[in-house]
């Protein structure tokens, strides 16, 4: 078989493994008729698909490599809204509206699709009720505000061929790669594919490879990966050591591009990075993502905002590639099945997500990203710490052994609480747990919590900067807590937005399954009489034992916190349709500033999860 032979049959295979995942089992004459209406199309990587605002007269199938979306944003510039990898179709929303592209569609890579044209798809949904169903179903997801295929538990934007690029010294290149197939493995097949291993291929086709890449050498290397691609589920390309023209192309024939950093080495850039991706055209950037590998025993990583401010990259990821559950993890986020957690806000009543953690870990479940709300992100926070259970455990308890609320104000000119104690506690407890004042970026696993910006009046994700002040800010509950200054902005609790922000962790790169622990109560406040009481009536009933008072009101803290949190309880149940695996233990009787509870709640968190975790296995069996 020669080479265009061969780039045709692996295409005509990955179009039929396409045409089969989006319509099913077609009948014979249906999928002829189909396929009489396709036309190969052949794009580089850079060159642009569809143009913002032009008529669309055409949709298209990826059959092979991956393209961006980008919109106009009101300062101009193209913002990224999404890739489109193999298997997906573009361009369809055109051809049933009659509306205006809605993006520019560029390639990322070399990419090979298959168009259909408007009167092929208007004749087609006449003519094939199963082909009309199928492509009406996405539209409509799409028209609904979702996105095809994009339920929970499916992958995003599966990530098939990889790049692996070694940007400091000190790099086992094959051995690494070797760890992550193993790992990938377990997901699908998995091709490594090295210079020695091209060359060896092109000989077979008797080619010889030489120092430089001439057109034709190109065109076949490009045959030999399509077919590899048609073949495997995952590929990675592994990159020489020094700045080649197989390294280049490593570069720009892959998916995703991962630079292998040793984080023992200097941060200086390395040569290859100022060469091959630096002052490249703003709309032909392959994702890059920064692997920072540590040794087995270290604590924690530090200085990781060094590296990434040195490299503009989609995100980072730590890794100690001696333990197999960091090369798992990897594995995961590379092929889109992560699990992310994520942890509502509470008060005391947070410390239940203790429980539910420790349920998780003896269920062998890993957890992959981790996000949450006010209390929620610190409890978030000792998941990415990745720390020994006992160790966070005991953390958690010099943390949390004294109400972390209870210095009042005496004049409340700003907030019921003056918050000093809560900073101290965060500062102390971020000090002990990862042996220094780290940063987010720090953490072993990703992290992200959520605060709402008073300067704004928006909802506020914060992924970067330090960890003490992003959990400050997360936790400030307006007017019990005083807010936190961020730049020139004021932050406070994020519950006031999102205090369950599950889908937040939908959008993180990589997750495919979220778990979510909701502290939500859904018994209404009740009360047994029809005046309000006045103040010195509330005080002489505070007095009495709580089983004999006469007004069952809450506290003002707890009056506060509640209120704050009111618009994100009414999007409960659209936050629990977005979890995979979702937990809500029962504690009512737990207060939201009942601190003191703290052994009594995290046992509630454990013996709800593990009530949940037994029932999920039943129903599974």
């Amino acid at each position: 078989m020669n080479a265009d032979q061969l780039r045709h049959s692996s295409h005509e295979a990955l179009l039929a493994q396409h045409l089969k995942a989006y319509f099913g089992e077609l009948e014979p004459e249906t999928l002829a008729l189909l396929r009489q209406s396709l036309q190969w199309v052949e794009i580089h990587g850079g060159d642009t698909l569809l143009t913002q605002g032009e008529p669309g007269h055409a949709m298209y199938l990826v059959v092979s490599g991956r393209l961006r979306a980008y919109v106009l944003a009101e300062d101009g510039s193209q913002r990224p809204v999404g890739d489109i990898a193999r298997g997906k179709f573009v361009g369809e929303m055109s051809l049933y509206t009659d509306e205006p592209r809605a993006a520019t569609v560029v390639a990322v890579r070399d990419s090979v699709l298959v168009k259909l044209n408007r009167p092929d798809f208007q004749r087609l949904l006449t003519q094939s009720a199963q082909i009309s169903v199928a492509m009406t179903r996405q539209i409509i997801a799409q028209l609904k505000g979702g996105k095809p295929d994009q339920r929970p538990g499916l992958a995003k934007d599966k990530v098939v061929t990889m790049g692996l690029l070694p940007v400091t010294a000190g790099i086992a290149l094959v051995s690494f790669a070797a760890r992550l197939q193993t790992q990938l493995s377990a997901m699908g097949s998995v091709c490594v594919m090295t210079r020695n291993e091209m060359e060896w291929q092109l000989l077979h086709m008797g080619l010889e490879l030489t120092g430089t890449f001439d057109n034709e050498i190109q065109r076949h290397i490009a045959i030999l990966l399509d077919d590899i691609e048609a073949r495997h589920d995952f590929v990675l390309l592994l990159a020489d050591a020094d700045a080649t023209p197989w390294t280049q192309l490593c570069c720009r024939h892959c998916d995703e591009l991962l630079l292998l950093a040793d984080t023992n080495e200097p941060v200086a850039l390395h040569p290859m990075e100022t060469r091959f991706l630096m002052n490249r055209p703003a709309l032909t950037e392959v994702t890059e993502i920064l692997v920072l590998l540590h040794p087995a025993q270290k604590q924690a990583p530090r200085g990781t905002a060094e590296w990434l401010a040195r490299r503009p990259v989609a995100g980072h990821v730590h890794i100690r590639p001696e333990l197999d559950r960091d090369m798992a993890r990897l594995a995961r986020i590379q092929s889109r099945t992560a699990v992310g957690l994520v942890l509502a806000g509470g008060g005391a009543r947070g410390l239940a997500h203790l429980g539910v953690c420790r349920a998780l870990q003896e269920q062998g479940i890993e957890v992959d990203w981790v996000g949450g709300t006010s209390i929620g992100a610190v409890m978030a926070c000792y998941v990415a710490s990745d720390q020994p259970p006992e160790r966070v455990m005991a953390n958690a308890r010099a943390a949390f052994g004294t109400n972390p609320t209870g210095d009042y104000n005496l004049l409340p000119m700003l907030s019921l609480i003056k918050g000093r104690r809560l900073r101290n506690i965060l500062t102390h407890a971020v000090q002990d747990l990862m042996g220094f004042d780290a940063d987010i970026e720090d953490l072993w696993k990703n992290f992200y919590c959520v605060a709402t910006n008073f300067s704004r009046a928006s909802e506020q994700c914060m992924q970067h900067g330090s960890l003490v002040h992003a959990l400050l800010a997360s936790t400030s509950i307006p007017g019990a807590l005083p807010p936190v200054i961020h730049g020139t902005e004021l932050l406070c609790d994020g519950g006031s937005f999102n205090n369950f922000p599950v889908d937040v962790m939908r959008s993180m790169r990589g997750v495919g399954k979220v778990i979510g622990v909701d502290l939500n109560i859904r018994t209404p406040v009740q009360v047994n009489h029809t005046e309000m009481p006045g103040t010195w009536q509330l005080l002489r009933d505070r007095m009495r034992p709580r089983d004999q008072r006469l007004y069952q009101l809450p506290s003002l803290p707890s009056y506060l916190m509640t209120v704050t949190i009111l618009y994100s309880m009414s999007r409960q149940r659209s936050a629990q349709a977005l979890c995979d695996l979702y937990f809500n233990p029962p504690l009512a009787r737990i207060g939201m500033l009942q601190w003191g509870h703290l052994e009594a709640t995290v046992l509630l968190g454990y013996e709800h999860a593990v009530q949940v975790l037994a029932e999920k296995d039943r129903l599974s069996q």
